[in-house]
């Protein structure tokens, strides 16, 4: 398996630096991953370095926390579609699903949807502070709204992507729509771990690292 093509190669620290972001997508071209994923401030950058090199940029909407106004989650689709993103990883309002609050959820996905005008959208659950329950929930109004994945953490939340979660999100989403596993994959076999419960794309800092070890395997 090409385990290259299901990484989004992830730079979304605070401190990131233009010279960082530089480095991220030159690793990005060099071993082929499938896209880099950015915050929105450096996608014009992002988007510079990678023209014409089959490496997509990705970006983070309503992140972290997922409590933006709908409408300001969806103005950030657009400006950064506008600055040549092509995938967009939007936080679920996570209060309002547990506050049962379901039409405005779904209503809030949709919304960053439409702005994205048929580019895909992942929705991230954030399954550290979600129950099974919940987390169910959450995937079903990510796909009633027109969401191409659902994904497991932001990475900045209590805990990260695990089998289980993985193997649940895929278990309610079905084979039609992605699942993306995101947060302390940071190596080959938890990679591997991921695919085999079900999710078809990866989000990791530690890209080149796991690299490096399925390639000594």
């Amino acid at each position: 398996m090409d385990y290259n093509r299901l990484i989004d190669h992830t730079l979304l620290k605070a401190e990131a630096t233009a010279d960082q972001i530089e480095q991220l997508c030159h690793e990005a071209v060099q071993y082929n991953f499938f896209s880099v994923c950015v915050n929105s401030a450096y996608v014009p950058l992002a988007r510079s370095f990678l023209d014409n090199s089959g490496v997509k940029v990705a970006t983070t909407i309503g992140f972290p926390l997922g409590a933006s106004a709908t409408r300001v989650k969806a103005f950030e689709v657009e400006e950064a579609l506008k600055n040549g993103a092509e995938e967009f990883d939007v936080v679920i309002n996570v209060g309002w699903l547990k506050s049962k609050l379901y039409k405005l959820v779904q209503q809030d996905i949709a919304d960053v949807v439409q702005a994205a005008c048929g580019h895909t959208v992942k929705v991230i659950i954030e399954t550290c502070y979600l129950t099974e329950d919940e987390k169910k929930i959450a995937c079903s109004l990510a796909v009633s709204a027109g969401a191409h994945f659902v994904k497991t953490s932001t990475g900045f939340g209590t805990g990260g992507a695990t089998v289980e979660d993985v193997k649940l999100m895929r278990s309610i989403v079905g084979p039609n729509i992605g699942v993306k596993a995101s947060g302390g994959i940071r190596d080959a076999a938890t990679l591997k771990a991921m695919v085999d419960a079900g999710a078809n794309r990866i989000g990791a800092s530690a890209s080149v690292r796991i690299m490096e070890e399925l390639r000594i395997e």
